[in-house]
Formats: structure tokens, C-alpha cells, sequence
């Protein structure tokens, strides 16, 4: 009986690419470009999870746009608990920024509020946290715009690795982010 060593390939690639992902966390994280000039900077974000679009604003001038990834479970309305796939809706804020995070550069939504937080609870859940505005996991950056093809996200918000170098730049922290259904 020949043996086929082929058959066995994507059972080694499916175990290999955690893996790799978790690898390139650790060799490859984000070098993070310098804030732009203040009148340059975001002072609002809105996001449209429905137009998978979110903008950044300065007053009544739209800065920029951008295509979106979300989470898994998009459609299906707010995060509610930890692990659902969902990305939250409401108004939260911009509250910190990882540039060693598992993907390329990450900003930090302040997502659970004390709204979150109190209905996580009365439904005996954890609310879940670490909502980010991120890249691609690192060592995928190649993928661009091709990750838009699919909601892949745990909660997030996805964008490519140039288009978050372009928010981080734009960014600070406290920028008020508002996620529209």
C-alpha cells in the first residue's frame, strides 16, 4: 500500500498557521508612525457597521474613509458577551493604543462601559473587552484588501496594515468613536 504524505498537507497547514500568527506577534509587531500634526488629527470617528465603512472626522470636515472588517457576527446586533463574535455598538471612546499587539498596531475601544458592563452582568455573562481598531494579524499583511472579503474579526474592527498606520497617525487617544448599527 502506497502511502499518500499529500493527503496529510492541510492538517499540517491548519496546525501551522496559529502558529505562524502567534510567531510573527512576537517577530514582526508594527512600527508605529508619528502622530500628524494636530490639525491633521481625528476629532471623532463614526463607524457604519451595515456599510462595513468608518470615517474619521475633524469638526464638519470628513478626514478619511475607510472599508471595514468586523466581527463574525456582525448582523446580529451589539456585543453583549464575551466570545459572540460581535462588534459593540454606541459611543465609547479611543483609550489607549498597543503597537506590540498580535495585529499590525492596535487602538483600543473603551468597550465594556458601565452600560455594558451592568447588562453583561444582569444576563450572568462577562461583557468581554480588548475591542480594538487593528490591522491584519501580524506575518498577513500581504492578504491588503483581500481581508474584506469576510467579517473575520473576534469583535474588532479590521482595516489593512497602511490603512492603520494612516489612523494611528490621525488617532489620539480620547477621540470619541461612535458604532452605528
Amino acid at each position: 500500500m502506497r502511502r499518500r504524505w499529500w493527503l496529510g498537507l492541510p492538517i499540517a497547514l491548519l496546525l501551522g498557521l496559529p502558529l505562524y500568527t502567534k510567531a510573527m506577534a512576537r517577530l514582526a509587531p508594527g512600527t508605529p508612525p508619528p502622530m500628524r500634526p494636530v490639525a491633521e488629527q481625528a476629532d471623532r470617528i463614526i463607524v457604519e457597521k451595515s456599510a462595513r465603512r468608518m470615517e474619521l472626522w475633524r469638526g464638519t470636515t470628513r478626514i478619511a474613509s475607510y472599508d471595514i472588517a468586523l466581527g463574525g457576527a456582525p448582523g446580529d446586533g451589539p456585543k453583549r458577551q464575551e466570545g459572540d463574535e460581535r462588534t459593540p455598538e454606541g459611543s465609547y471612546v479611543i483609550d489607549w493604543r498597543n503597537p506590540r499587539s498580535v495585529a499590525h498596531l492596535s487602538l483600543h475601544i473603551s468597550y465594556p462601559d458601565a452600560r455594558d458592563r451592568a447588562a453583561a452582568a444582569a444576563a450572568g455573562v462577562s461583557p468581554g473587552g480588548a475591542v480594538m481598531i487593528h490591522g491584519l494579524p501580524n506575518g498577513w499583511g500581504a492578504l491588503g484588501r483581500l481581508h474584506r472579503m469576510a467579517d473575520w474579526t473576534d469583535g474588532c474592527i479590521g482595516v489593512t496594515n497602511t490603512e492603520m498606520e494612516a489612523i494611528w497617525a490621525r488617532v489620539p487617544d480620547g477621540t470619541p468613536i461612535e458604532i452605528r448599527p
